[in-house]
């Protein structure tokens, strides 16, 4: 993925729902029904790939 590449605007739905682009999934080896981490910043929200193990 180029640095051009890297970054997406997309829209927040009125349920607090956003949509990771499919370049981003694919990129990410994230498939569905997978869970994401989400890391607060002071200015950035962070998306991080987990494997839950049971």
């Amino acid at each position: 993925m180029s640095v051009q590449e890297n970054e997406v605007l997309v829209k927040i739905t009125s349920a607090g729902t956003i949509s990771i682009p499919k370049q981003f999934r694919k990129y990410m080896d994230i498939q569905k029904g997978e869970y994401v981490k989400l890391i607060l910043g002071k200015d950035r929200l962070i998306v991080r790939r987990i494997t839950i193990s049971d």
